[in-house]
Order: C-alpha cells, then sequence, then structure tokens
C-alpha cells in the first residue's frame, strides 16, 4: 500500500470519528401508526431512549451493536494507523465492523415487519444510509489495513 493511500485510509477512519456521532442523531426512519397521521422520525439515539424505557435488555444490545461496535472498532483502527496499537487485533476489529452490520439488518427487518402488516407507515430517512455508509466505510478501512 503506497503511502499515500495509507494517509487516506488514516483520515478517512478519523473522519468516522465525528461522522458516526452524526449518524446516531440523523433520522434513519419516518413512522407513523396510520396513513393519515404525521410522521415521527426516529434516529439511533431516539430509538434507544425508547426503548430504555421499555426494555433495557433490548437497549443495551442494541447500543453495543449501533454505538459501541462500531466506535470502539474506528478507535481501535485510529491505534493501529498510529502505531499505538498491535496489528494482531486486527480480526477482533473486523469482528466488531460485522456487529455494527447487524444492527442496520435489525432496522431494515423492523422497517419489513412494518410495512408488511399494513398498520403503520414507514418511510427510510437519509440517516439509515448515512450510518450504512459509515459502517460500510469503516469495513472498507479495516480491509485496506489489514492488507498493507
Amino acid at each position: 500500500m503506497s503511502r499515500a493511500a495509507r494517509n487516506l485510509a488514516r483520515y478517512a477512519n478519523l473522519a468516522l470519528l465525528v461522522l458516526f456521532p452524526v449518524a446516531w442523531f440523523a433520522p434513519l426512519l419516518r413512522a407513523g401508526f396510520l396513513p393519515l397521521f404525521g410522521l415521527g422520525e426516529i434516529s439511533v439515539v431516539s430509538g434507544l431512549q425508547s426503548l430504555w424505557e421499555t426494555d433495557v435488555a433490548l437497549a443495551l444490545l442494541v447500543t453495543f451493536f449501533a454505538i459501541f461496535a462500531p466506535y470502539a472498532k474506528t478507535i481501535g483502527l485510529a491505534l493501529i494507523h498510529f502505531g499505538l496499537l498491535r496489528r494482531k487485533v486486527l480480526p477482533a476489529l473486523k469482528f466488531l465492523g460485522r456487529l455494527a452490520m447487524a444492527d442496520i439488518f435489525l432496522i431494515a427487518l423492523y422497517i419489513v415487519v412494518i410495512k408488511g402488516i399494513g398498520i403503520g407507515r414507514v418511510e427510510t430517512a437519509w440517516g439509515l444510509y448515512f450510518f450504512t455508509g459509515c459502517v460500510l466505510a469503516s469495513i472498507a478501512i479495516s480491509f485496506a489495513t489489514s492488507r498493507r
């Protein structure tokens, strides 16, 4: 891997340290009870706030998948890029990236179930694509890091 490619991976990963928190507050979807009512926007953070009130175990699981796993992976990759962590931890970091994709799968499953029932109305919002892009970029950066 050339020096320019290494620097690109390094700085793209650092950008994810800022972009992930933005993605957590971005609207993932818009949901409403019936087609007649307005749609409320749901983000990772607002969804977690609702979960903490109703199901603590699920809230912990989603917090791990959506917030802890991708951010820990990004921090770990940054430490590797700057020579502060050994490359031996890359398989564990890749696993954390795959866990972050599980959260996106859960959101997609939720949308399919709600649309299939026909009671409510659900529309995807730009934050779902933004969050997915951040996770995929993190996976690509870890792949590029493991290749050098």
